[in-house]
């Protein structure tokens, strides 16, 4: 089983929240998520908490993407994020990551959210650290 697998087998709390992804090619990777009733905040908009996690996950994904062929996963150290507009229920939202730095000691990435209307909801950037997957427990 590759890196990758195992993350997918192992992350449960992506599970938790319902937050499903494809790896289309390294570094670009597209999170997908159906607002429900367990991502409310309020009656109808989902927590930023929500939010910062699908797009914590996406640049996570896609920087795991870079270096998983290293034996290599990652660590967030830093993520702004900018809440542009409320997700709401049935809301079907699909981040996306793009790479800003590939390098060896720092990964710099970016990812936004967008509404099945295609209503841009957030956008983020974020700083990972690769480091040896054995201390990730894999």
């Amino acid at each position: 089983m590759n890196l990758i697998d195992q993350y997918i087998a192992n992350n449960q709390y992506g599970k938790l929240l319902g937050m499903n992804f494809s790896i289309l090619e390294p570094g670009l990777v597209n999170y997908s998520l159906t607002i429900n009733e367990h991502h409310l905040a309020t009656p109808f908009t989902a927590h930023g908490g929500c939010i910062a996690s699908l797009l914590d996950a996406t640049m996570g994904v896609g920087a795991l993407s870079l270096v998983s062929s290293k034996n290599q996963v990652v660590a967030t150290v830093e993520m702004k994020i900018n809440f542009l507009k409320g997700a709401v229920l049935n809301d079907q939202l699909l981040a996306n990551s793009k790479v800003v730095k590939n390098g060896n000691k720092i990964i710099v990435m970016q990812a936004e959210i967008h509404n099945e209307k295609k209503e841009l909801l957030a956008l983020a950037s974020g700083t990972f650290m690769p480091y040896d997957a054995m201390k990730a427990g894999y």
